[in-house]
């Protein structure tokens, strides 16, 4: 009688060590700007006192999302004369960010305003609706300044039980102002300021670029 049989002298499945990697693929990024005006630093100063001018002249302040400041009333500030440098560059590099969008060269206006936050001043968390790019230019940036904090834009990852830097995780990212920094963001970007911790205020000019 012939008898047909196999004998396995091992598993002949891939050992882990042969398996090639998974290649990872990162969805959804949001981009973000920042540009150092370091050339425009001669009008820092004249800029500071213009800014303080306008508190004196109109001490109530707007309101809005800021707290523990002052922010003007007036959302034309970077169309006056003594800000024309600035104005200029924040309209190039609003379409620096629209042709990397692939938007093209479209029309704009820019919405500007000032924030001073004096110790313990803050904004609180929001976005700004209706406008095509959000930003600030930070003027003057004391010791203890707050934090721009984003808000992670995704929100089923809130659910996540991973939280930071890793893969898939819930993360807030801080960004730590410096004077003469410029950030643009998408207007959709959540955002909040931590509180101001020096006696010496905290000066920036956001901006919108809105439809025009």
């Amino acid at each position: 009688m012939t008898w047909n049989y196999s004998v396995t002298m091992g598993d002949d499945r891939p050992s882990p060590a042969t398996l090639p990697p998974a290649r990872p693929f990162d969805l959804f990024p949001t981009r973000i700007w920042q540009a150092q005006l370091t050339h425009l630093e001669p009008h820092f100063a004249g800029w500071a006192e213009a800014i303080q001018a306008m508190r004196e002249a109109e001490p109530v302040p707007a309101g809005r999302t800021n707290r523990g400041g002052w922010n003007s009333v007036d959302n034309a500030v970077l169309n006056q004369s003594i800000f024309e440098a600035l104005h200029q560059a924040v309209r190039h590099y609003c379409m620096q960010a629209f042709s990397e969008m692939g938007v093209g060269s479209r029309a704009f206006k820019v919405q500007s305003w000032v924030n001073i936050h004096d110790r313990g001043g803050f904004n609180f968390q929001h976005m700004h609706e209706g406008a095509l790019l959000s930003g600030t230019f930070y003027l003057q940036v004391p010791q203890g300044s707050g934090v721009l904090v984003f808000k992670d834009p995704r929100p089923g990852v809130l659910n996540s039980y991973a939280r930071g830097g890793g893969a898939n995780a819930y993360k807030d990212v801080q960004l730590k102002p410096s004077a003469g920094l410029l950030v643009l963001f998408p207007h959709w970007l959540e955002h909040f300021v931590e509180p101001h911790d020096n006696d010496v205020p905290r000066l920036c000019i956001p901006f919108n670029a809105l439809p025009g």
